[in-house]
């Protein structure tokens, strides 16, 4: 059995399955709670399902998974051949994902690095690729963690919602914020700031601030190479167009991937949602 480093993230880095598995990377669920039913994101609750629940307005919240979730994930990587294991997470901000895999990490057979990338969604994903990439070129569990911090660094997310609602509900964004926009009928544009979910332009209309995302995308890119997600609630369409003309208008475009968000993000964010990760290589 050979011996490596193996790299844990959790389910919301959305990575294309066929990464994950090309990279042997395994992913630990979150939990989505609808009504009284904990359905475990990926597998249990489809995003349709959530949209729909979230439009009538029904009870959505998240849940971290705990330290045993962790603790058997580790044990099983260990049994597959793993000498250490890096385990990378979204930000410590967001969820208590972080300090669960902490817990589990103490116990664990093998010795495991757990990294707070103040990071979510493919921004997260990339840390997780970078830190895979390296594993496999036979560096050490501190290279894999140091080229992940790299790719964090540089990561550059961007997020469009149709309404502050939903993270006001769920406490990612403050309520003066949320009543500011609402207040003011406008659309906002958000992003991630030292791993929290900062409001960062206000525009007037849908249109113009899904021109502005694009716009903060394409001037994030520059010349450099970089890797670009797009990812979308119920909004392939839109998606899709993004995307389209960010092919165009990125010299340096080396992967791009479009996904739909899975229903934990999507609880905190509401149908309409449009973002743009910005990764420089």
């Amino acid at each position: 059995m050979s011996r490596h480093v193996a790299i844990v993230t959790d389910s919301t880095a959305y990575l294309p399955p066929r990464a994950m598995e090309r990279h042997g990377i395994t992913a630990v669920p979150l939990t989505v709670v609808l009504g009284d039913q904990a359905l475990e994101e990926g597998t249990e609750i489809s995003t349709r399902s959530l949209a729909q629940a979230l439009q009538k307005r029904r009870s959505v919240t998240t849940s971290r998974p705990s330290p045993q979730v962790f603790a058997e994930t580790y044990r099983r990587v260990a049994e597959s051949g793993a000498s250490g294991i890096v385990s990378l997470h979204l930000s410590a901000e967001l969820s208590g994902t972080h300090d669960a895999a902490v817990l589990a990490a103490r116990e664990a057979p093998v010795p495991v690095r757990v990294v707070d990338t103040g990071m979510v969604a493919m921004a997260l994903g990339f840390c997780a690729l970078a830190a895979a990439e390296t594993a496999e070129a036979g560096g050490t569990m501190d290279e894999a963690v140091t080229a992940a911090e790299k790719r964090a660094d540089g990561t550059s997310a961007y997020f469009y919602v149709d309404t502050l609602d939903y993270l006001r509900r769920g406490g990612r964004i403050g309520a003066a914020q949320a009543l500011l926009g609402s207040a003011l009928a406008v659309k906002p544009l958000l992003q991630l700031e030292d791993g929290r979910i900062e409001l960062l332009e206000k525009v007037r209309t849908a249109s113009k601030a899904i021109a502005r995302l694009e716009e903060l995308t394409a001037e994030r890119a520059g010349n450099a190479e970089v890797d670009i997600a797009v990812h979308h609630l119920a909004a392939p369409d839109r998606a899709a167009a993004l995307a389209d003309r960010l092919r165009e208008r990125v010299p340096g475009l080396a992967d791009l991937h479009v996904s739909e968000v899975g229903a934990v993000i999507g609880a905190h964010t509401g149908p309409g949602l449009l973002g743009a990760v910005v990764s420089p290589r």
